[in-house]
């Protein structure tokens, strides 16, 4: 298996259909994002300028969207960081697998929407980055 770096992190730009009414964007499977979704969560009363994240998964990929407000998220792969802002619910970032993440700045009333493509599974997290560095040795 390939390992992922930062760079295989995209800023993805979702369809905006404007109406005079508001707004509306629809993710489909495979479609809009590079994976089946199979799990979908957000995150929500996170204290403003709080952070999340702090683990990495194994195989999991994910498309994060700041559905309200806007935050950080710190994307690490052993060797380079970046930082990605987001502050708009029609455009997300596209997080493949075997990297590092750190969720920060959270704006009060924030709301980090997750898709996934697999159901929870704790054995594919891990918590530690020292275990995470000898995890990308591999």
């Amino acid at each position: 298996m390939r390992q992922s770096s930062v760079y295989d992190c995209n800023i993805i730009e979702l369809p905006k259909n404007h109406q005079l009414c508001g707004n509306i964007t629809a993710v489909n499977n495979c479609k809009e994002i590079p994976f089946d979704i199979q799990r979908v969560y957000f995150l929500y009363d996170v204290p403003g300028g709080s952070g999340r994240g702090g683990h990495a998964h194994k195989e999991l990929r994910q498309f994060i969207i700041a559905a309200s407000g806007s935050f950080d998220i710190i994307v690490d792969d052993g060797n380079v960081k970046r930082t990605f802002h987001l502050a708009r619910p029609y455009i997300g970032l596209y997080m493949p697998s075997g990297l590092w993440r750190e969720l920060d700045n959270f704006s009060s009333g924030s709301i980090c929407l997750v898709l996934a493509s697999t159901v929870y599974n704790e054995q594919d997290y891990i918590r530690d980055y020292d275990k995470y560095l000898e995890f990308k040795s591999i």
